[in-house]
């Protein structure tokens, strides 16, 4: 079994895919680097989430 996310992690990160496909990659370095320039995120934690889930939704993304 996977984790479970709120869905307001998924709509921000989603979000930010839709809107600067070229800034993210499969790579959560990069993308947390990135979620920390684009989007005003509370927290390392918060930011981290939304980086995770970014990078597997590319990950998804490049599969299909």
């Amino acid at each position: 079994m996977g984790n479970i996310r709120p869905t307001y992690i998924k709509r921000v990160a989603i979000e930010l895919v839709e809107r600067f496909p070229d800034r993210f990659t499969a790579d959560f370095d990069h993308n947390k680097k990135a979620v920390d320039e684009l989007a005003e995120i509370q927290g390392k934690a918060m930011r981290n989430r939304i980086a995770g889930y970014v990078t597997r939704y590319r990950l998804q993304q490049d599969v299909v």
